[in-house]
């Protein structure tokens, strides 16, 4: 419930999705909610690749999102560094797995699609 000194403290914030998310206005514990109805958004619009934004900072963000992006099944791939012209260290891009052939998303009775094994 808010405060009267915040009112819009549980409002919840609407989050234009395109295919860049920058992470700077929120903290690591977030992420694990965040980017995975994110992704999902993307995919339902045909948004498959996604700058996500993290910052160069101490990497703490930077490591929490290419922990989580290994658990998606919503990731095809990703890659790191992003490019001096994209973001360098500060920014991943993101490649999203596609539609299934039924036009199911996993979870929805289409069968999940796995990230590939990375390299540490």
């Amino acid at each position: 419930m808010a405060d009267a000194a915040n009112p819009f403290d549980d409002e919840p914030v609407e989050i234009p999705v395109t295919g860049e998310l920058d992470l700077h206005t929120f903290r690591a514990g977030e992420i694990a909610d965040l980017l995975p109805g994110y992704f999902e958004e993307c995919r339902k619009r045909g948004i498959l690749t996604v700058r996500v934004i993290h910052g160069k900072g101490t990497g703490t963000l930077r490591a929490g999102v290419h922990r989580l992006l290994d658990t998606l099944p919503q990731v095809a791939s990703w890659t790191w560094p992003a490019g001096a012209a994209s973001g360098g260290w500060g920014a991943t891009w993101v490649f999203l797995a596609g539609m299934p052939p039924d036009g199911q998303l996993p979870g929805c009775g289409a069968a999940p699609v796995h990230p590939p094994d990375r390299p540490e």
